[in-house]
């Protein structure tokens, strides 16, 4: 009796997981007016709206529900989510999730302090280095949920740094152990603009 429950639990669990897991073809028509702001592909020309295109599925889904249930406040996306079900929003990720994305250049002059800062951290501040959750190349850990930085408009990461770093009225979807607004608030705002620099042109 006691393994057929077992059965019964582990069957109605792979299928819960598997009608949650989102279609990246599904996916592509509903995410036609996010290409307003983030391009058709997820690759953003606009550096204040993020490029989506080659992000983690698991971090998009969770920014897109954040979003939608106002734990994280995006104006600019204000009503787009109201009408989507969950399978929506999984199907949207799973569309960026499968595109390519582009990469930017990094400033000269920034490149030294910004590689320094992402590879090395700052042991005298306690600032751990970003290639921890992100990868020496930017690419994140998309099974963790940790997003891919590698590409993104420095502009853009510049402001979820200073967002992450506010004591109010900022960020505060990074979860109860609050990674990067710790990190953030460690960061000065000229260590900000450097690895912001080298993150856009980091691939």
């Amino acid at each position: 009796m006691n393994k057929l429950i077992v059965s019964l639990l582990l069957t109605l669990g792979i299928s819960g997981v598997a009608h949650a897991a989102g279609d990246a073809t599904a996916g592509q028509a509903k995410a036609a007016v996010c290409g307003a702001c983030h391009g058709p592909d997820g690759n953003s020309m606009a550096p204040n709206f993020p490029k989506l295109a080659g992000q983690g599925e698991r971090y998009l889904t969770k920014q897109l529900h954040d979003i939608k249930s106002n734990k994280r406040t995006v104006l600019e996306m204000t009503g787009l989510l109201t009408n989507l079900s969950d399978q929506d929003l999984a199907d949207i990720a799973a569309y960026f999730a499968s595109q390519k994305g582009s990469v930017g250049a990094a400033d000269p002059k920034l490149v030294a302090r910004g590689e320094a800062i992402f590879r090395g951290g700052n042991l005298d501040k306690g600032l751990p280095a970003c290639t921890g959750c992100h990868s020496p190349n930017g690419a994140g850990n998309a099974a963790a949920g940790f997003p891919h930085l590698g590409g993104q408009h420095a502009q853009y990461v510049t402001k979820q740094l200073t967002d992450f770093r506010k004591e109010e009225g900022g960020r505060a979807n990074d979860g109860d152990a609050m990674t990067m607004r710790t990190i953030a608030r460690k960061l000065s705002d000229e260590d900000i603009a450097a690895v912001s620099s080298y993150i856009q042109g980091l691939h």
